[in-house]
């Protein structure tokens, strides 16, 4: 019997299912070396008929394994695509690739986004030209943005010499003065930020250690961690602070030449007393001499600067080691000079300031003034006399007064 070679060393003869999107379905026999794109032409022949006419038509469509949900390549053969016996194959119409947009269509989308966005400052300007202008001889302000902070230090200082001129006036000032200074300064001891402490010994720093590293570093966290790592093997750390005898004793002194002035009751003890509250507003003064931070001078001085310009930089910025640097390589303004003037006593501003009575009273407080000394020398201590329950109605209505005369 004669057998064709062909069918000798034909392959394996597969039955595969088709079905397709439009509900048809049949069975495909063919070889396990046929290729993909010849499977296509013989499914796309059997369920469009004249499909072959375009050449389109078989690359418009693509087969897809039910199974494995995976898109046949043309190129290859139903072995290699690893297709069995009795697979399910899905013949799907290719989705259309989006058209590209017209011109026109372009033109009107791109107008449309620009009918949208909002007016720029000509626009605007343009638009409101013919607007009647309103309080334009008002007297207030060429400052009509200014900043309360920066303002705050001019007011500060003009309020310091006020309340040291009505101090000066009460006799029993100096016992007064004597009495808020030792306050202030018990205080300021005892004082410690919370959660600056907590966040030292969340990190597991003994609680004596870090408060002891917070009131050495001016309570900043960054600067009290380094200095407990630095002094971790110091057998002195957990030593107490040092403890103010030396500065307490020029207090002391006072009080005894107090005491003596107060012994006479002719003009020449009201005038003894009178120079030793100058004194004490001196000494309060040098107590807050600002004293910059040597970490930051030694950075920046790092950079080039000269260190007079340093300190200077510092000063004006509150130790404020960034802002300091932008101040060095700017306009420099305000200057260090400009720290020490005080507000034009004949401005609006400050005569309300000293007409309003609660204002009036806290002038007489000589806590007040300490307040006053301080945020000076300390503006992040701004927030603590606010809180303060004598200090803080008077730091209230000067707030509320600038703010009021700065909307007028």
């Amino acid at each position: 019997m004669f057998v064709q070679e062909e069918k000798i060393f034909a392959g394996k003869v597969l039955r595969l299912h088709v079905c397709t999107m439009e509900g048809a379905e049949w069975l495909e026999e063919v070889p396990e070396d046929t290729t993909v794109e010849k499977l296509k032409e013989r499914c796309l022949k059997h369920c469009v008929p004249g499909s072959l006419e375009d050449p389109k038509t078989v690359t418009h469509h693509k087969l897809i394994h039910a199974t494995s949900e995976k898109v046949l390549t043309d190129t290859k053969t139903v072995l290699e695509e690893n297709i069995q016996d009795r697979d399910v194959l899905l013949l799907i119409k290719k989705r259309a690739p989006a058209l590209l947009p017209k011109m026109a269509d372009v033109v009107a989308e791109e107008k449309r986004k620009q009918e949208q966005k909002a007016p720029d400052k000509d626009a605007i300007l343009k638009a409101t030209a013919n607007l009647p202008a309103r309080s334009v001889d008002r007297t207030v302000t060429h400052h009509n943005m200014r900043d309360f902070q920066t303002e705050l230090r001019k007011i500060l200082v003009s309020l310091i010499e006020v309340a040291q001129k009505l101090l000066a006036l009460n006799p029993d000032a100096v016992e007064l003065f004597k009495k808020a200074n030792a306050m202030l300064d018990e205080d300021e001891e005892d004082r410690v930020d919370e959660i600056a402490l907590r966040q030292l010994t969340e990190m597991g720093f003994p609680e004596s250690r870090a408060v002891k590293a917070l009131r050495l570093n001016h309570m900043s966290v960054t600067q009290a961690m380094e200095w407990l790592i630095e002094h971790a093997d110091d057998p002195s750390v957990d030593a107490p602070l040092p403890g103010q005898t030396p500065e307490e004793a020029p207090a002391e002194g006072a009080a005894s030449s107090a005491e003596a002035a107060a012994g006479p009751s002719s003009e020449e003890g009201g005038e003894e007393a009178k120079d030793e509250l100058t004194e004490i507003f001196k000494k309060i003064r040098r107590k807050r001499e600002f004293r910059p931070d040597p970490r930051a001078v030694i950075a920046l001085m790092e950079m080039g600067f000269d260190e007079k310009e340093v300190v200077d930089a510092l000063r004006v910025n509150n130790n404020q080691q960034n802002a300091a640097c932008e101040w060095l390589l700017g306009d420099r303004k305000p200057s260090p000079e400009d720290l020490d003037k005080g507000i034009d006593t004949n401005s609006p501003l400050f005569q309300a300031i000293l007409e309003n009575p609660v204002v009036q009273l806290g002038l007489t407080n000589p806590k007040t003034l300490l307040a006053f000394e301080d945020m000076l020398e300390n503006p992040l201590n701004s927030t603590q006399w606010m809180n303060d329950p004598e200090t803080g109605p008077v730091m209230l209505q000067i707030s509320r007064i600038f703010q009021t005369l700065n909307r007028t």
